[in-house]
């Protein structure tokens, strides 16, 4: 026993001098002004903090083994041991608390964030990277969250390595391969609605890990990554070329917990597609619209809404004075452009121009999230219950048609007007619209009209994001039906427990626990460090 003490004594004199180094350092960084004020915390180390601690918890809550928030089965991920047989109550109830929580606590933390940004007006974005690097790390290392999409993207990689088009098949095809245990059930008979681009580079990444699911996944998130890192580079660039905050632009756009949670832990394919939208919009508004046509034309070669950015890049190419139609010209040059890289693209994959008509593949989904949906459902309920004849089917394919419709319309006005709206809000603006009266709503499709507003808006248009970020992060979260099962039948001491915790979150003034805390521990480092 003595040896032992001996042992873990002299381990905790070798590793503390470097946590304390960590720690004076994260203090001083943070420090206003260090030399006067050690104690003096800035705003940005506490929001480090319980950033940090929020993402983490959300980390550990998906990640354990009844959780329904992510897949468990063998080999979805590295510490995926499949679920159980019986679920434990307490561990659901602790994934439960762990990721609302979490959420909860990011959202109250990520909100406070932009508000001290708008007050103290001209700090460097540079001051924001390393929240950024902290705060992505847990969506590294969790599973993929909140859907199971990406091991669809693995199923369709899998098809195109063996030279089987996805757009006249689903992943069904494989037969009971694990690529297909793995992939969402509502996609297996499917053909898919991607570009040629992103399933011309699934089918390489599947080769390139040899046919490995998991290397494939892991090789999937790191591109939804790049795609986020790359926006948040150009981010700024938008932003001050309409005179705005870069850093606020940052702080709503990319540390946004759409795009943290949804576009990196969930390993979205859409990522990668603002990955290329962001630059290509920066690009053609710096005085390059080819090399922006060409860049949006491959975010749409990824997800074909993207090539709304060419249209608006066409409309402004030459002038913003001349009549209306005198700008359809070159608008019909940037398509025209656009459609030439898009046959390259088509042809260099060998997978032509299939996905054009999979463009409804989404539709075959019901899904009451999404208004157009939920209205042409009702519909067809009422109709039924009235005896009226009416065919269900036809009224949720007219309800979907008039929101496309609607949406359509709006664009074209907000298209013509964008001289007065700006060209990155209207813009922003109609993706939100054709997703919103679209026929499916999931958080990731928001993404893509949610960072281009962010980047630009200001006032109430902020506050519009900043609602929709908040909501769509409790819209549709998968295990809902069975997280609501637990709780009508856990015991009522469990429901108030996690109850409160949940409350407690939300209202706690933990910033001012925060702060007092790394006070304390900053005077404690200085007086360590003077004697």
């Amino acid at each position: 026993m003595d040896n032992t003490s001996e042992t873990g004594g002299a381990l905790l004199d070798t590793i503390e001098p470097p946590i304390r180094k960590v720690w004076a350092t994260l203090v001083s960084l943070g420090t206003r002004d260090s030399a006067t004020s050690p104690g003096s915390i800035s705003p940005l180390v506490w929001t480090t903090v319980l950033g940090c601690l929020s993402t983490w918890s959300i980390m550990i809550g998906t990640s354990i083994n009844s959780s329904p928030f992510t897949l468990h089965a063998p080999g979805s991920w590295f510490f995926s041991t499949g679920s159980p047989t019986q679920q434990s109550n307490h561990d659901i109830f602790l994934s439960l608390v762990m990721v609302y929580g979490g959420l909860l606590l990011f959202l109250r933390v990520w909100i406070d964030l932009i508000r001290w940004l708008e007050g103290n007006g001209g700090i460097p974005v540079s001051k924001l990277i390393p929240i950024f690097i902290l705060w992505v790390m847990p969506m590294l290392i969790v599973p993929p969250l909140f859907s199971k999409d990406v091991y669809s993207y693995a199923a369709q990689g899998e098809m195109v390595s063996h030279g089987i088009s996805p757009y006249s098949y689903g992943p069904g095809i494989l037969g009971g391969t694990k690529f297909l245990n793995l992939a969402d059930p509502r996609w297996q008979n499917a053909p898919t609605p991607y570009g040629p681009l992103v399933l011309g580079m699934d089918g390489m990444i599947v080769n390139l890990t040899g046919h490995s699911v998991l290397g494939t996944v892991v090789i999937m998130r790191a591109l939804a990554l790049i795609g986020v890192v790359i926006a948040a580079m150009f981010v700024p660039r938008i932003a001050r070329r309409f005179g705005r905050d870069g850093s606020i632009a940052f702080a709503v756009a990319i540390l946004n917990p759409v795009t943290l949670f949804h576009l990196v832990g969930g390993a979205h394919n859409d990522a990668l597609m603002i990955g290329l939208l962001v630059p290509g919009i920066a690009l053609a508004l710096e005085g390059r619209p080819i090399l922006g046509i060409v860049l949006c034309t491959l975010a749409a070669a990824i997800k074909a809404p993207a090539e709304l950015a060419v249209v608006y890049i066409g409309w402004n190419w030459t002038s913003t004075r001349l009549p209306n139609r005198e700008r359809v010209k070159p608008v019909i040059a940037a398509l025209a452009i656009s459609g030439v890289i898009m046959a390259i693209v088509s042809w260099a994959t060998g997978l032509g121009w299939g996905w054009l008509g999979a463009l409804g593949t989404p539709g075959t989904v019901v899904s009451l999230i999404s208004p157009t949906t939920l209205v042409g459902t009702v519909l067809g309920k009422i109709a039924g219950f009235l005896g009226l004849g009416a065919s269900k089917h036809a009224l949720l394919s007219i309800s979907r048609a008039l929101g496309l419709m609607v949406a359509f319309v709006v664009s074209a006005i907000l298209l013509i007007n964008s001289d007065r709206y700006g060209s990155v809000r209207a813009m922003g603006a109609s993706l939100i619209l054709v997703v919103l009266l679209g026929p499916v709503v999931q958080p990731w499709y928001l993404a893509w009209g949610l960072i281009l507003c962010a980047v630009v808006a200001t006032g109430k248009l902020r506050k519009i994001v900043l609602f929709l970020s908040v909501a769509v992060c409790f819209i549709g979260l998968p295990g809902a039906y069975q997280l609501l099962d637990f709780l009508i039948h856990a015991n009522i001491v469990s429901i108030l427990a996690s109850l409160a915790i949940l409350v407690l979150v939300l209202t706690t003034p933990l910033k001012g626990w925060v702060r007092r805390i790394m006070s304390w521990r900053a005077r404690q480092v200085g007086e360590v460090g003077s004697t």
